[in-house]
């Protein structure tokens, strides 16, 4: 299943960039032209041609290589950071904020021949995302309850690790990165009930501001029976508990 581009307000008038323009500003301009958004957290595979992640890596290095040159860091006699801007460039498009660059893994999908009909969970999956403020690193676990019915699809287990992979791998807030991901799973599964709970650390209070080393958010998304039915809600709560 591609990913569907968000669309975003009426494409403004949009002058088309020169031939020689960076690679970002051919890609921005495919974006703009089609009134897709392009926010931290939306994949834009789609509008990324072949041999452009490459280009758009050379250029966000240089990039960041100015960066470097601006924090008044001496990267000629530096041996540690002779090629940090490009390590940098390589971990963001490659690495922590793939879920941009790339298209969705693909998940086989099976009907749900026996008909189950019982609560399932995933999980811990292990999360790694980064915050949209600072680009500080997320890090934390998902659990997936799922109330499957006759019609749902049932995807193989290591499958919800790599859609929840490719969800948080993208700068964003973890209200966010879990709403998007239960928006992929009740697409894909169509389960009569869905539920997401996900508890992480953010950085960007154990580096900066209060440095406070302990605290975690936990936030959830119930859709479906998880919803309607409170037995059901305090099953899959009572048994994450239980994990823990």
């Amino acid at each position: 299943m591609a990913s569907k581009p968000r669309l975003g307000s009426t494409p403004p008038s949009v002058t088309p960039p020169a031939d020689d323009a960076p690679v970002s500003e051919r890609i921005r301009y495919r974006l703009i032209s089609a009134g897709c958004r392009h926010h931290a957290n939306d994949n834009i595979a789609a509008f990324i041609q072949d041999g452009e992640l490459e280009q758009l890596q050379n250029e966000v290095a240089a990039k960041m290589q100015e960066v470097l040159r601006a924090l008044v860091i001496d990267t000629d006699s530096d041996h540690n950071t002779q090629e940090t801007a490009k390590r940098v460039a390589k971990m963001y498009l490659r690495e922590i904020f793939k879920g941009r660059y790339s298209e969705a893994p693909a998940v086989t999908e099976f009907p749900n021949a026996e008909r189950l009909n019982e609560l399932m969970i995933v999980g811990p999956i292990t999360v790694r995302s980064a915050c949209s403020h600072h680009l500080c690193p997320i890090m934390g676990k998902v659990w997936v309850g799922l109330l499957p019915n006759e019609h749902s699809n049932l995807i193989g287990l290591s499958k919800y690790a790599r859609l929840t992979e490719w969800i948080m791998n993208r700068p964003q807030i973890q209200e966010e990165a879990v709403t998007m991901l239960a928006n992929e799973l009740q697409e894909r599964v169509q389960p009569d009930g869905l539920a997401i709970v996900m508890e992480a650390d953010h950085f960007c209070m154990h580096w900066r501001g209060v440095k406070d080393m302990d605290s975690k958010m936990t936030n959830s998304v119930m859709r479906g029976a998880f919803l309607k039915d409170p037995n059901l809600r305090r099953e899959f709560l009572s048994l994450l508990s239980r994990k823990n």
